[in-house]
């Protein structure tokens, strides 16, 4: 092996050079905020103090108050939040030339007028729209039901009346609604979630689940009970004391059936548990005889209680064997892939074994339900190790977050380098990272990008994840919409920053509180200022551990440099890593193989990688 001294040399060659290329603006999304800020009355200078236009530059927009950017030198418009600043007027005009806008924000202004009802023209790819505590009159408008990536609606504390537009249960991806306290009447949707009550309470005329059903007949005369008061006024009093029983009687019966059962969570399981046919095809020869029964019973039924975790890919469930071990069954959400198709792509990943990479086990088809079976990892994920309880966190000491580091680039460098096919992951986050029992980390979830639904427009790859989560996506994929090496290189490089520095990707605690920025960003900022090494986490530092750090950090930054072209492949991060942790002896003897070829001359037929 070469010396510490040289490895030290090649990660200085990496070190994160702060020249940019140069990324084409958007002038529309300047025009949109030009004309959102004419329409709109700022009695409290909200908008005046930064929205400036007087600026030519590359990304000025992004400094303006409730403004998100997909980057922070792109003029081009992620996010606006405009929320609780007083402003007055109708609804905001010029949105449509915010053409790549998700999210809206206006809750809790002055705002007034009809929510217009070619609204889905005007934020045609928004997936959240605030419009809460305000003053909008009218009715909800139908248009709404095209706006289809919306996954949260928030409508509540106006002044709208009439009916809920039927057309809204079309929001298949509507997660979170509310249009309580409002003047609305007439039934309620049959969504396709279910909402709490207080989605829809305070509207007098609304009826309806999970509100009272639409039901009940003309009120009674009462005049009788006046003439026969004596005998009327002993059969109420059997009547409530006959009603008392029953509910009391009811309410024992509806609390045990749903100990027993969970009608929200498991229904999908229990339309499917007698069927005969349902085969469960395993991998390993020690539980190869596994059936459809033993996952229901091991999961009780699919019961809310055993969900760990809702991935990306589908919702988590923890099952536990008669042996005592444990296992994690995943079901796949939106997979529109034929049976045949669906048992190649689990051949192929069932092949797929390293020390580093969660194995698959087997698999299920059961109708129209895909299940896949892998070992239950003791410690979950590294995002929850890092960032939950304090107990946690406090046992993430830095040799112990190194070699989780050095052990996950060496499970991503195989699949780049040496899985044949060979393998990208696309939605490399820390939550995909898991611990086992002895905190080895194994990465989860490689190559489900094929199983999800295609997309169908240049929006949903983000809208629907594709591409992973905000904070760990590669600033490329905005442009090109593809999925390369070099993008889940990126992806890794967060996770990286979240190992050294103690931080959320999207949520920086140590920065300034009018920085809305991703870590990747607050790093930017700090090298700009020459204070890089204030970012590591303080709860490191003065342990014996400083120079490891600050290379760890220098690596980190290699990762996500803003060209992809200067970012190491995952064999050259997985090296470099391994020279920081070379006294530890965290190697093994299973050592990756040089690669013949780097990732970057493969063509895209030869990656497991969806379209």
């Amino acid at each position: 092996m070469e010396s510490s001294s040289a490895f030290v040399f090649l990660i200085q060659a990496f070190v994160w050079s702060l020249s940019c290329t140069i990324i084409y603006g958007t002038p529309g999304d300047i025009q949109c905020l030009k004309t959102l800020k004419a329409s709109l009355k700022d009695p409290n200078n909200y908008l005046s103090s930064t929205w400036n236009f007087n600026n030519n530059t590359e990304g000025f927009i992004c400094r303006f108050n409730g403004v998100d950017c997909w980057h922070p030198d792109e003029n081009r418009v992620l996010n606006i939040h405009l929320s609780n600043m007083g402003l007055q007027g109708q609804f905001p005009l010029g949105l449509e030339n915010c053409s790549s806008m998700t999210g809206l924000d206006l809750s809790s202004n002055d705002l007034s007028g009809p929510i217009p009802s070619d609204i889905s023209k005007r934020i045609p790819y928004v997936t959240s729209l605030d419009l809460s505590n305000n003053g909008f009159s009218g009715g909800i408008p139908v248009g709404i039901a095209n706006c289809s990536y919306l996954n949260t609606l928030n409508l509540q504390h106006n002044r709208l009346t009439g009916q809920i537009p039927g057309q809204l249960i079309q929001l298949h991806r509507l997660t979170t609604f509310s249009v309580s306290d409002n003047s609305l009447s007439g039934p309620i949707p049959a969504f396709n979630g279910s909402f709490p009550v207080s989605s829809f309470s305070n509207n007098v005329g609304l009826c309806g689940k999970p509100l009272d059903d639409c039901t009940g007949g003309p009120k009674k005369s009462h005049s009788g009970v006046i003439v026969g008061s004596a005998a009327g006024g002993a059969v109420v009093v059997l009547l409530i004391v006959g009603i008392v029983v029953y509910l009391c009687l009811r309410n024992v019966v509806v609390k045990k059936k749903k100990k027993d059962e969970d009608l929200e969570g498991n229904k999908w399981a229990k339309s499917i548990k007698g069927g005969k046919s349902i085969k469960v095809s395993m991998f390993e020869k020690s539980i190869s005889k596994m059936r459809f029964s033993d996952l229901m019973k091991a999961t009780n039924n699919f019961s809310k209680d055993n969900i760990i975790g809702m991935g990306r890919t589908g919702m988590i469930y923890k099952a536990a064997l008669p042996d005592g071990s444990f296992l994690t069954v995943k079901r796949l959400q939106d997979t529109q892939h034929s049976e045949k198709q669906f048992v190649s792509e689990m051949s192929t990943l069932g092949s797929v074994r390293h020390r580093n990479l969660v194995s698959l086990l087997g698999y299920c088809i059961a109708k129209n339900e895909r299940l896949l079976v892998y070992k239950h990892m003791l410690h979950g994920n590294l995002y929850d190790r890092l960032h939950g309880n304090e107990a946690d966190r406090n046992k993430m000491d830095w040799p112990l977050r190194l070699r989780i580091g050095i052990g996950a680039a060496r499970g991503l460098a195989w699949l780049h380098h040496n899985c044949n096919p060979r393998i990208l992951h696309r939605n490399i986050s820390s939550k995909c990272i898991l611990l086992d029992e002895d905190y080895e980390p194994k990465i989860s979830d490689f190559g489900l990008a094929r199983l999800m639904n295609p997309v169908d427009t240049h929006l949903s790859t983000f809208v629907n994840g594709e591409f992973g989560d905000l904070g760990y996506v590669a600033p490329e994929y905005a442009r090109t919409l593809v999925a390369t090496t070099k993008g889940d290189v990126f992806s890794f490089g967060t996770v990286l920053l979240e190992l050294v520095t103690g931080e959320r990707p999207t949520q920086v605690s140590s920065a300034p509180e009018n920085f809305k920025g991703s870590i990747v960003e607050w790093i930017t900022y700090l090298s700009n200022t020459a204070l890089l090494q204030d970012a590591i986490d303080k709860s490191l530092i003065g342990k014996g551990y400083d120079g490891e750090l600050l290379q760890f950090l220098k690596v980190a930054c290699a990762c996500v440099l803003s060209a992809p072209k200067e970012r190491p492949s995952m064999f050259e991060v997985c090296q470099l890593l391994r020279a920081i942790g070379e006294k530890y002896h965290f190697t093994v003897d299973e050592e990756m193989i040089l690669p013949t070829e780097t990732s970057e001359g493969v063509s895209q037929d030869e990656l497991i990688v969806a379209r």
